[in-house]
Formats: structure tokens, sequence, C-alpha cells
């Protein structure tokens, strides 16, 4: 199944606390649930000003429908098509 990367701008959100870090992830996770899990969060990332949330999900229809259903915004949606690890560089 394809994953993609949600990129979020949310000012600030690098400097949250951890229970609105919680409350935040647990949002995201109801709108999984409501959405009968078509899709699947794998982690989210804080940097200054924002978050990006890696998802496993049918096609990006199915992610514009999650962020509709979360509430969070989302800047830019990209579908992940490879992967690169450090012992990529291995010979």
């Amino acid at each position: 199944m394809p994953k993609f990367v949600i990129e979020r701008e949310i000012p600030g959100v690098g400097h949250l606390s951890p229970m609105e870090t919680q409350a935040a992830s647990q949002k995201m996770c109801d709108a999984v649930q409501r959405m009968d899990r078509q899709v699947q969060r794998v982690q989210s990332h804080l940097a200054e000003d924002q978050v990006y949330c890696v998802f496993i999900a049918p096609n990006a229809e199915m992610i514009r429908e999650h962020v509709r259903v979360s509430g969070f915004p989302a800047t830019r949606i990209s579908e992940i098509r490879s992967v690169i690890e450090p012992t990529r560089a291995e010979g």
C-alpha cells in the first residue's frame, strides 16, 4: 500500500507541551478510527513551524479525507516513491 507525507504548516508547533502533542496525536487517531482505519498514521515529526506526518493509505484521496476529518491543515500531500536507507551506501 502506498505511503504519503503530509506537510502541515502550523506556526509554533515545535514548542507544544507534551500534553498538547498528546492531544493532537489523539485527535489524529480519532480521525483514523472514524474512517474505519482506511488510513494508518505511521509517525509524525514536529519541526519549528511544520509537522511532517507519514501515512499509509490506498490513495491520495483517502489522505485528503483524513485531513478533512481530522481538521488539521495540509500544506502539501506527497506520495513517497522510494526510501533511501543508510545501508544503501554500502557496496
